[in-house]
């Protein structure tokens, strides 16, 4: 057992994410005391004791400068114990885009850059390099929007055919819900045209429909939410429009029609793998030949840009696997692809069953490695990239994609530029007061209740919450 003391709250999130980043497995104990001397003291075992004074900080300006030298402190104290590192060092719970294009935008060369990086995070020189090129790829992207009169908007379907032992996002089994899909388009048409007439006078950017999985919808209920949306919003700007197709058993050729009667003009096609026992095993209930079949028909219908999604470190899979893997996906030849590193948390099945095993860093290190190589070699490029807690070996997830291929919403959902307005059961409106300086911009979320029987109830209220939040 590993304990954890701080004097104050502020530290905590920090201290414990780095440990947990070295030590994975370990169980951990947190208090907070503020009568406390030391500021943070953490236990490893009898004889090994981490601890930082009052003392220690007297020459920090602020506390923000008090948690950076914790941490800085904390990572050289583990890497000594542990005698590992990590890829990206201490930073935690922070996406490394979003530091390197704040620099960039401070007229910070590369190099500066890469001090920076080294010198205050002990990131390291493999992944300085790929955030930096991945930052300017995000900057060229982002630089065709208007983000003072622009905005994006996502609409969730919280809907599955079945839910995954690794996933958190609010989902609910569609059989057991069917009755009432009509009852959540009715709530979901009411809010689509309130904030129709909120943003009325932005233009419309980038529209995402995630969940859950919108393909779960039947075709005629997908047709209704696509016109509700089409006769609400004015599309002249639009540059992007997904709907995240995702589970195979869910994709169906008349429900592919539809979605090309519209505006829609990129998918995600979803294996996660592509080893038929690891898809049994989690809870995915298709087969491997069925995805192949759902992207041929895609292909067919006329969709010319599809992603596919990959997890490296599912249980019982090693780089064998993920090379069989990504070679079955080379030959179907997506657009874009992005490689997750499996990260686990708590509301997950699989986190709740502590049932994962523990993949060692080298294996999901050279499954990461893979994901590039096989990236490269189909034309792609990174564009993207963001880290979650809890995500093993303390790696990250990265889009790859061919020449103007690249998801846009990706980007901005990460970087935070522009206002998205989110729409459905469990969607989290992040609305950006941006003056044009970094320093000062703002961001402020609105959240709509998971429960979908609430988001029914409740709709009037979260049509509110949206109003007094973008009309401030």
């Amino acid at each position: 057992m590993i304990q954890i003391a701080c004097n104050d709250p502020l530290y905590t999130y920090d201290v414990f994410h780095i440990v947990k980043a070295f030590l994975p497995a370990a169980e951990i104990e947190q208090s907070v005391n503020d009568e406390q001397e030391s500021l943070v003291e953490v236990q490893l075992g009898s004889d090994s004791c981490f601890f930082v004074s009052s003392s220690d900080v007297s020459d920090c300006v602020d506390k923000g400068e008090v948690k950076r030298l914790i941490g800085r402190r904390l990572y050289t104290w583990l890497a000594g114990e542990t005698g590992e590192t990590l890829p990206w060092g201490m930073l935690t719970g922070i996406r490394p885009t979003k530091l390197i294009i704040g620099q960039m935008e401070k007229k910070q060369d590369d190099e500066a850059i890469k001090r920076h990086l080294s010198e205050n995070y002990f990131v390291s020189e493999e992944k300085i390099k790929l955030g930096i090129q991945i930052a300017k790829t995000e900057r060229n992207l982002l630089e065709q929007l208007d983000y003072e009169n622009g905005y994006s908007l996502y609409i969730g379907i919280p809907f599955c055919p079945t839910t995954c032992s690794y996933c958190s996002f609010a989902s609910f089994p569609i059989t057991a819900w069917k009755h009432r899909v009509g009852e959540y388009l009715d709530a979901l048409g009411k809010e689509i045209a309130s904030v129709a007439k909120i943003m009325q006078d932005r233009r419309l950017n980038t529209v995402y429909i995630g969940g859950g999985t919108p393909t779960t919808l039947e075709p005629e209920e997908l047709r209704r939410l696509l016109k509700d949306m089409e006769a609400q919003f004015s599309y002249a700007g639009l540059q992007e429009f997904t709907v995240e197709a995702g589970r195979p058993d869910s994709i169906t050729r008349d429900k592919l029609e539809v979605l090309r009667e519209f505006a829609v003009s990129r998918i995600s096609i979803n294996p996660q793998t592509m080893q038929q026992k690891t898809l049994d095993s989690i809870g995915r209930r298709h087969t491997a030949q069925e995805i192949r079949e759902a992207y041929n028909l895609a292909r067919e219908l006329g969709f010319d840009n599809i992603n596919m999604d990959l997890i490296a470190g599912l249980p019982g899979e090693t780089r064998i696997e993920m090379k069989d893997t990504l070679e079955q996906v080379r030959m179907m030849n997506p657009d874009s692809l992005t490689v997750h590193a499996l990260a686990i948390k708590r509301a997950a099945k699989m986190g709740q069953e502590k049932q994962t095993e523990r993949i060692t860093g080298d294996e999901l290190s050279a499954m990461i490695t893979l994901g590039a190589d096989y990236g490269s070699a189909m034309g792609m490029s990174p564009y993207y990239m963001y880290r979650q807690k809890n995500i093993a070996g303390s790696f990250e997830n990265v889009g790859y994609a061919k020449v103007d291929k690249a998801g846009i919403y990706n980007i901005l959902i990460m970087e935070e530029k522009q206002s998205i307005i989110a729409l459905g059961a469990g969607a989290t409106t992040k609305v950006v007061y941006n003056d044009g300086e970094e320093q000062r911009r703002k961001i402020v979320r609105v959240e709509n209740v998971k429960n979908v029987t609430q988001y029914i109830a409740r709709i009037d209220e979260m049509i509110k919450r949206k109003e007094e939040v973008i009309w401030r």
